[in-house]
Formats: structure tokens, C-alpha cells, sequence
């Protein structure tokens, strides 16, 4: 399929489908009062948040499983942003799993679109601009390409959603 990006082969694209759904599964390790805090977290409360990726690791990091272990790989790395300000390892560029970067861009644009209990539903050109704004720092550009690319398709099933 052209518009993958290169180091995507067809057969990663369903285990990104199966495995993705996880990539906040170290939330459940979160206080339940951080995670349905309305408004800004403190900065106490986000170190405590930001752990929710070294959780999900460590629920994942011994299974064999090529689903689990590419879960894992997400779990971990999604928060991480290509200019190596991310968390929770600093990584940056291509030393940031392709699995985890395609997910970083998946997660915060359906953030963005989304109402969550501490903000309201950015527009679609909003979240969009936020997407454009972000490549090169936050997000791998190549990716952030193929999603302008197509965007129409994204935007379908960020609103059916």
C-alpha cells in the first residue's frame, strides 16, 4: 500500500490494529483520581500520570506474544515526541519505535478532537493545525505527511468515533 510510510510492512499494519487499543493500559496503575481530575493536572499529579507508560510496560514486557510484545513497544514509546523532549526515555527520531510514532500521532489527534474530562473538543481545523504546528518536534514529519495526505480518511474516523 503506497502511502505507508517505509519501515511499515503490510503485515505490522493489522498487528497496529490489535495492538494500539492497549497503549493506555498502564492508566489502570493511575489513581482514578488523576485520570478523571477535571481541569490541569499538578505537577506531582503528572509524574504520577506520566508513569502510565513504564506500567504498561511492565504488564507487557514478558510476553512472547508478537501482539503483546508489539503493545508493549506502544505502551512504552508513545509519549515519546522526535525531538527527544518525550517521556518516559528522551527518545528521538528513528530511535523511537515506528509503532510508537504512528500511535503518538493516532492518540493526541483523537485527544484533540475529543471532549475529555479536563478540556473540550478542539475543532477539527484546530486539531489539524495543532498536527502541522507539531511535525518535526512532536511528531515524526514523514508520518505527519501521510496523514495530510490523508486527512480526509482521519478526519472520517475521528468523527465517527
Amino acid at each position: 500500500m503506497a502511502y505507508y510510510h517505509p519501515a511499515v510492512r503490510d503485515e505490522d499494519v493489522e498487528t497496529i490494529f490489535h495492538a494500539s487499543p492497549m497503549h493506555d493500559i498502564g492508566k489502570i496503575a493511575i489513581p482514578h483520581e488523576i485520570l478523571t481530575k477535571p481541569g490541569a493536572l499538578t505537577e506531582d499529579e503528572w509524574k504520577v500520570m506520566r508513569t502510565h507508560t513504564t506500567q504498561g510496560h511492565k504488564f507487557l514486557k514478558n510476553s512472547q506474544r508478537k501482539i503483546l510484545k508489539s503493545a508493549d513497544i506502544i505502551a512504552l514509546q508513545h509519549h515519546e515526541k522526535w525531538d527527544g523532549s518525550g517521556y518516559p526515555k528522551g527518545l528521538e527520531g528513528n530511535d523511537i519505535h515506528i509503532f510508537g510514532r504512528i500511535v503518538a500521532i493516532a492518540d493526541v489527534f483523537d485527544a484533540l478532537a475529543h471532549k475529555r474530562c479536563y478540556k473540550e473538543a478542539w475543532s477539527i481545523d484546530d486539531s489539524v493545525a495543532y498536527m502541522r504546528e507539531h511535525s518535526g518536534t512532536h511528531f515524526d514529519p514523514k508520518l505527519i505527511e501521510i496523514l495530510m495526505e490523508h486527512l480526509d480518511e482521519f478526519v472520517s474516523i475521528i468523527t465517527h468515533s
